[in-house]
């Protein structure tokens, strides 16, 4: 496991009242979370609750990803290749330098935004594979957190990208969006004793404000380039009878 900040990111972004430094070496960006945390997610590489120093975005082209191809695998043996297997993976299509960062208290969150494969949740819909996007947010809690005050604080990031691209105002066949078909989140804290992290308390507070935050600023920069309606696809998908 990589335990000090990788050479080849030669500039970091240092986040305000956080250990949260951002760096920029394409096609990655790499979240150094200052030492190695518990890191819980639904990342394509090292998913569920890991140890990890660095969590990695990786940008890819529809080269890099030919229909065949094992993604999960192929990402695994990418952050290999760089000396980071050890870490906790994301892909994205957006390029890296739209990133965007936000604090609030003790809670730093860096999120990469494209809404080419945007849904409203409950009504799939067929998107054409040119048009894929994501939204990744890796969130850093100086806190220590059981893990139930984790999966919990988990939730609330959720919830705080789905108002955010709600208020974004992207519309669909079916809908107003509420987030992509590949969204991604990666949440990071020391072990510990605080055990709610819900709406009710300081600490959701935050972590809702700062992930907001960056994701209404990320979907605000891509409605700008592309618009409010993503690329037609063939339609929504028939709810199940």
């Amino acid at each position: 496991m990589a335990q000090t900040p990788p050479a080849w990111v030669q500039e970091r972004i240092a986040v305000a009242g956080t250990d949260l430094r951002v760096g920029l070496a394409p096609p990655w960006l790499v979240a150094d979370l200052g030492r190695v945390r518990r890191v819980l997610s639904f990342a394509p590489y090292r998913p569920g609750f890991r140890s990890a120093r660095h969590i990695l975005i990786r940008q890819v082209r529809d080269a890099d990803l030919p229909p065949d191809l094992d993604a999960m695998g192929w990402l695994g043996a990418e952050m290999a290749r760089i000396g980071h297997g050890g870490d906790v993976g994301m892909m994205t299509s957006r390029g890296l330098e739209h990133h965007r960062l936000a604090q609030a208290g003790p809670v730093a969150c860096v999120a990469t935004v494209g809404l080419g494969n945007a849904e409203r949740v409950g009504r799939r819909r067929m998107v054409s594979t040119s048009g894929y996007g994501t939204i990744n947010i890796a969130l850093l809690i100086e806190d220590g957190l059981t893990d139930a005050a984790m999966i919990e604080a988990l939730s609330i990031v959720a919830q705080a990208r789905t108002a955010a691209i709600l208020t974004a105002g992207v519309e669909l066949p079916t809908g107003r969006a509420t987030g992509t078909g590949t969204d991604c989140i990666a949440l990071a804290c020391n072990p510990g004793k605080t055990a709610f992290a819900g709406l009710h308390t300081p600490l959701g507070e935050v972590i809702g404000a700062a992930v907001h935050d960056a994701v209404l600023d990320g979907a605000r920069a891509w409605i700008a380039s592309h618009g409010r309606r993503p690329a037609i696809s063939p339609g929504p998908v028939p709810p199940p009878a």
